[in-house]
């Protein structure tokens, strides 16, 4: 096996543990660390697509500013001890639980059953140019000129509205 599949099936294995991690944990800081290591993990998983952009933005964006969002905000909530539910086995338990267990007969079968041919490496190497630095922009600024520059002027909208709004609260 070359480098490429150990890597994919490590950081694979790695993005699973860390999401089931984060949702099954009870401490909010644990559970948003393990978040920070799911995005760092499929920013692997996009390097090895090579799509170098989209690696560095997962970073930036979501693990940098979202994830410090999210732990100022459980920082500031202070969240104590809370009374544990009780467990009990009820109707979403069970449904949960039926889910899981589908979806892993699904992955099972999709393992399995379904041969890794050569056509789709011969996709993804044609794909591979999609994801630099040169072909985003040069899709941003020809083709989604348009929703960019709207995207653009709704965040300054709400980033004003947001100042306006603690601007009333504090007076």
């Amino acid at each position: 096996m070359t480098f490429e599949p150990l890597m994919f099936f490590f950081l694979a294995a790695m993005a699973v543990t860390t999401a089931v991690l984060m949702v099954v944990h009870r401490n909010p800081v644990v559970s948003a660390i393990s978040l920070i290591g799911n995005f760092f993990c499929l920013a692997g998983l996009y390097l090895l697509l090579r799509a170098q952009l989209l690696a560095v933005l997962q970073i930036a964006v979501y693990a940098g500013a979202i994830m410090v969002l999210v732990v100022f905000v459980i920082m500031l909530l202070n969240l104590g001890d809370e009374e544990t539910p009780t467990f009990r086995l009820g109707f979403r338990t069970a449904l949960g639980a039926g889910l899981a267990v589908g979806f892993v007969l699904e992955m099972l079968y999709l393992f399995v059953f379904t041969p890794f041919t050569e056509p789709l490496r011969r996709d993804v190497q044609a794909g591979s140019a999609v994801g630099t630095v040169e072909a985003m922009g040069a899709a941003l600024f020809s083709r989604y000129l348009f929703p960019l520059e709207l995207t653009g002027m709704l965040l300054l909208a709400a980033v004003i509205g947001a100042v306006l709004l603690a601007k009333k609260r504090l007076t």
